[in-house]
């Protein structure tokens, strides 16, 4: 039997709003985090994803009240992350609430810190959050928050990531971020083939069939959006009955419980 495919909200914050652009510019606050995952929860979201996307650049710690009250609404997951650079900020996240940590710009800087919070909470809970932009050849690896661009190659950075203790890979298009025009399913095919770990796919999804195209080929384990739940352009419960219809598994308890109360 196939895995369930898992439908993924993001909160990107600036340390208290929900907050959305275009490829990570221009951001935009959208509402309260807290409201918004109390709501993805009872539409019936697999988990939900808080990220402090300023927290990098500005050199800041990640916003652990936002963090609680997003816990607090949810019954679901949480993996929650932004500037988070050391165990003792790890440890702070996770006593917030999250259920899984995730580390972008801190992991490229000190590889080894993956290993630490593995050895720490366990590789389930280590998320590697790579923002990926397409180079000459391949995808090259963005730091803080999209402002810095690096040396490492995205599919190769996944395998040493996966082989330092990260459980799953947060891979997001920045090309495609916000653009509306679909996931970056060649990036995503790419680095699911590579690694052993579950890969999120995030970045341009728009329409129920961005989903189908990133699952069916892009062999993704799961799918994260913000603007299309966000602004409700297709509600979770109907993405879900989509996939369902079209062979693509995917967890039907709670969409079923959310129809009853309707």
């Amino acid at each position: 039997m196939s895995l369930a495919r898992r439908i993924i909200p993001c909160l990107d914050t600036d340390g208290e709003w929900v907050v959305k652009g275009v490829q990570f510019r221009g951001l935009r606050r959208q509402g309260d985090p807290a409201a918004f995952a109390a709501r993805y929860d009872r539409e019936g979201a697999d988990e939900i994803v808080v990220l402090d996307i300023a927290a990098s650049r500005d050199r800041r710690p990640t916003f652990l009240e936002t963090i609680r009250r997003v816990a607090e609404s949810l019954s679901i997951p949480l993996t929650a992350g932004g500037g988070i650079r050391t165990l003792d900020e790890a440890r702070a996240v996770v006593r917030a609430g999250a259920d899984k940590l995730t580390i972008n710009t801190a992991a490229v800087q000190r590889p080894e810190l993956l290993t630490e919070l593995a050895n720490e909470f366990g590789s389930q809970a280590v998320v590697l959050a790579i923002d990926a932009r397409r180079a000459e050849s391949g995808w090259r690896v963005w730091v803080r928050g999209g402002d810095e661009s690096t040396e490492l190659d995205a599919v190769s950075w996944a395998i040493e990531g996966a082989r330092r203790g990260a459980g799953e890979i947060l891979l997001t298009s920045i090309d495609r971020d916000g653009t509306l025009s679909g996931f970056d399913v060649e990036l995503t095919a790419a680095v699911s083939g590579a690694v052993g770990v579950p890969v999120i796919a995030s970045g341009g999804a728009e329409t129920p069939e961005h989903f189908l195209a990133v699952f069916q080929q892009g062999l993704a384990d799961a799918a994260l959006a913000a603007s299309i739940f966000h602004e409700n352009r297709v509600p979770i419960t109907t993405l879900k009955r989509f996939l369902a219809a079209r062979g693509v598994p995917v967890r039907m308890d709670q969409v079923a419980r959310t129809a009853d109360t309707c």
